[in-house]
């Protein structure tokens, strides 16, 4: 991981200091986590953890801006078997993400990148960035990242123990090197739980696999793994970013032809 500066946390400035940024730089970093059980070892804030560690880190390597994290996201699939989940639904996190940009274009920015970190948002996620960039078209640039499968290699550390991965090796992993202090160590050892999923036919949420919300085994996580995959993660968005700040659309504006007011929605 690269030598970083201080980040710029949109939720630690004032609106004359976000103001300030604008010509500064043109793009903004939404993490997205979920609010969701993560087994009997690892929080229900997991993933806000990483997507929010992810984008400031990255924002300290680039000088990109980073907005405040949205941790109550797409997690129906973990049903209420297990408290500590909190979930909206897949259209609800759609209109959510596109308000949100709707915001971002009025405010002045003209990029924005989505830093998810919970799998289960993905599918509206791509819906969500599919209705931004048409209804936003020639005003914001917008894409989306999964943050694990950033690089090959990333995604293989991340699925190694479970094709299916929750609260596994690989997510105890970044918690123990990110935030310690909110693992339950004398819950380790009874934490883990088979990959269930190889060779379905049908989806099934999470109740229906896992006998105590993990899938994994995040009884062999370490720390210094941690360490290891979040500088891989980081690096990689660094490199991204640095692409985005420069990237224009490949056809220039009198080539895209008109997009008829609401005709997509």
């Amino acid at each position: 991981m690269l030598n970083k500066s201080p980040s710029l946390e949109l939720a630690r400035m004032t609106w004359p200091q976000i103001q300030s940024l604008q010509g500064k730089c043109d793009l903004l970093l939404l993490p997205l986590g979920a609010t969701e059980q993560h087994g009997p070892a690892l929080p229900i804030s997991t993933d806000t953890i990483i997507a929010e560690a992810l984008c400031v880190a990255a924002s300290a390597q680039t000088g990109v801006p980073c907005a405040p994290a949205l941790s109550l996201t797409s997690s129906g699939g973990h049903t209420a078997k297990w408290p500590g989940t909190f979930s909206i639904t897949p259209l609800t996190f759609i209109q959510t993400l596109v308000q949100w940009a709707r915001w971002a274009e009025a405010t002045g920015w003209k990029k924005i990148l989505f830093v998810n970190a919970h799998a289960g948002n993905n599918a509206p996620l791509r819906v969500a960035v599919d209705q931004i960039r048409l209804e936003l078209l020639g005003k914001i640039q917008v894409g989306f990242v999964d943050s694990f499968t950033l690089t090959p290699d990333i995604a293989s550390r991340f699925t190694a123990d479970a094709a299916d991965l929750h609260a596994n090796k690989a997510e105890c992993d970044l918690i123990m090197h990110l935030a310690p202090e909110c693992v339950n160590s004398d819950a380790l050892t009874i934490a883990d739980d088979p990959d269930r999923t190889e060779g379905l036919v049908f989806s099934y949420p999470v109740s229906q696999t896992s006998l105590n919300g993990t899938t994994g085994t995040p009884s062999l996580g370490c720390a210094e793994d941690g360490r290891i995959l979040f500088g891989l993660m980081v690096d990689e968005l660094t490199l991204r970013l640095r692409r985005a700040l420069v990237e224009k659309p490949p056809l220039s504006a009198h080539e895209w032809g008109c997009v008829p007011e609401n005709f997509y929605f």
